[in-house]
């Protein structure tokens, strides 16, 4: 029996490739899609969901645009790791499908509400959207099962010394969702760091020899030569599937519960999230945390998704 899942997300080179395992992993049902300004703009996000899915041959999962931007703050974008369009390198084809009519908001609250059971929630951009659904529609949010959220660190940030780009763009949405009773997991730079895009992996992946794997072994070559200049990382972080992977092959990721909490004030780590693995503060846990990954798993869990595509 799988699993039925939404992913919300801000395409982005490593969102595809979130959508892909979701799309291909046996373990899981990927019901809908729902796109967020992020990465890039919501114009190119919206079309970079649907532009995966129609490469991948996977033209029937509704995907709906939602918000802009973030709750109170202005939006920030990251052209400089994802290119001007978000899906910098390979030429890009015409989606096969158009976006849903309905708002993000009005897609996952429906689709919650007509699956035979609760339906999980993964979020691998700034969490906006789920924050919104769970402030304005409580009517179904006993219907969400659990959200994993790609995005956070228990260590050092990736935008600011301490943030991370998702939990920086939208911190107070974060909070609304981490306030909300949802079960919660975070998976951060921490991990989401040890899942890097070597020669290896990429040989193993462009070996698949379809379509999707083709376009994929583009997306990752502008994505390691951006990370490199950016950051150093030749071999980038392919961060966003590490939260699928949370659900569709348990155990591939270790997490412990913990208090999580963001800071949504201070002039040098607003948007840190704080993860009190000790204890320190004898708060009552509120989520579980990611702290490790088995890497050739999670790679060969990605490898047979994609094989399974177009």
């Amino acid at each position: 029996m799988s699993l039925p899942v939404i992913v919300d997300c801000d395409p982005g080179h490593d969102d595809v490739f979130a959508l892909w395992l979701a799309a291909g992993h046996p373990a899981l049902d990927l019901l809908a899609v729902t796109t967020v300004g992020g990465n890039v703009p919501l114009e190119h996000t919206g079309r970079n969901a649907r532009i995966a899915l129609t490469v991948a041959g996977v033209t029937d999962v509704p995907v709906a645009a939602g918000a802009a931007g973030p709750l109170s703050r202005a939006l920030s974008t990251a052209e400089w790791i994802h290119g001007e369009n978000g899906l910098g390198g390979p030429e890009l084809p015409e989606p096969a499908f158009e976006l849903d009519p309905r708002s993000a908001t009005d897609l996952m609250a429906d689709t919650l509400a007509e699956a035979s059971e609760p339906v999980a929630i993964i979020a691998t951009g700034p969490i906006t959207n789920v924050a919104v659904l769970v402030r304005d529609r409580p009517d179904v949010v006993s219907r969400i099962r659990e959200i994993v959220w790609m995005g956070g660190s228990t260590e050092r940030g990736n935008v600011t010394p301490y943030a991370e780009f998702n939990a920086w763009v939208d911190p107070e949405a974060l909070d609304v969702v981490l306030r909300s009773g949802v079960p919660f997991t975070m998976v951060g730079l921490n991990v989401t760091h040890r899942a890097l895009v070597t020669a290896e992996v990429r040989a193993r992946l462009a070996s698949i020899g379809t379509g999707t794997s083709a376009f994929g072994d583009e997306l990752l070559e502008f994505f390691c030569r951006t990370n490199d200049e950016v950051f150093g990382m030749p071999d980038g972080p392919l961060h966003d599937p590490v939260a699928v992977a949370v659900l569709a092959d348990p155990g591939c990721v270790d997490v412990v519960r913990t208090r999580l909490d963001v800071e949504l004030v201070g002039t040098e780590t607003v948007g840190a999230t704080v993860a009190d693995l000790d204890g320190m503060l004898a708060r009552e846990p509120n989520a579980a945390v990611a702290i490790g990954i088995d890497v050739e798993r999670f790679w060969s869990g990605l490898e047979q998704a994609v094989s399974r595509l177009a």
